[in-house]
């Protein structure tokens, strides 16, 4: 705990974007949100406390499952695959964007209690923001229209979003913020992809799209399988609706 609160103290302006982003991105949901329920009519919501309680223990499976990272053979070591989007996309289909959002925050806050941040919440900023990318699409799309087709096409445009998302953004921050943290310089990063990876390159543009890329495309895939295969079976669960209730049968 003082360790945590030491790096916040000494990353405070960096700690500052974060929570700025985290918050912009909050609002877009939030807005996304009124704007889908005053088009469809929707005044019927789960109850807030049951909300808050299935936000908190997504949030906390999330957390857990982003502890266990699997190596890439494509990528350097410091590219992992984590599992910790299924719980959040869950929780953004069943109770709307924003709780994405906010799983996705709790998340990244939860790890930090757990584990600390050994980028100086460069890590953490990264895997909030590509995973931002990836639940706000999907989730919007089918939560303006919540049958088992736009859940496919939800899942599809998240995980085109976060492919592209994730390797731009790469390219444009997290790895020169890397470089520069660490002091590293990039063409040690282009050379440790090499490596691993022939198609590599010595550049960053072929750095990206050889390692991140694939690594964006099977997060998104993998997410977006399990949960078209699991949401449907536990969502009467998650929102407290009699298995029989349904009154639309095409609802995912």
């Amino acid at each position: 705990m003082n360790d945590l609160i030491k790096q916040v103290t000494e990353n405070a302006l960096y700690v500052l974007s974060f929570f700025l982003i985290i918050a912009g991105l909050f609002v877009c949901s939030v807005i996304a949100e009124k704007i889908i329920c005053k088009k469809n009519g929707v005044t019927d919501k789960p109850s807030n406390a049951r909300r808050a309680a299935v936000v908190g223990l997504l949030s906390a499976i999330s957390a857990v499952l982003m502890l266990f990272e699997i190596p890439m053979p494509f990528a350097p070591t410091f590219y992992k695959l984590d599992m910790s989007e299924l719980p959040v996309l869950i929780g953004a289909y069943a109770f709307g964007p924003s709780a994405g959002v906010l799983i996705e925050f709790i998340k990244i806050v939860l790890k930090l209690f757990m584990k600390g941040t050994s980028t100086a919440f460069v890590g953490e900023l990264a895997n909030f923001t590509v995973g931002a990318s990836f639940i706000l699409p999907a989730s919007i799309i089918y939560y303006a229209k919540k049958t088992k087709k736009m859940a496919t096409i939800s899942c599809i445009v998240g995980t085109v979003c976060i492919t592209i998302f994730g390797t731009v953004f790469n390219a444009v921050y997290l790895l020169p913020a890397f470089a520069k943290l660490y002091g590293i310089p990039l063409e040690v990063i282009y050379a440790m992809g090499t490596e691993v990876n022939p198609f590599a390159g010595e550049n960053i543009t072929s750095f990206v799209i050889a390692c991140v890329a694939p690594l964006n495309l099977i997060k998104g895939l993998l997410n977006s399988t399990l949960t078209l295969l699991v949401y449907k079976k536990i969502s009467p669960i998650i929102k407290g609706v009699e298995t029989g209730t349904s009154a639309n049968p095409k609802n995912a």
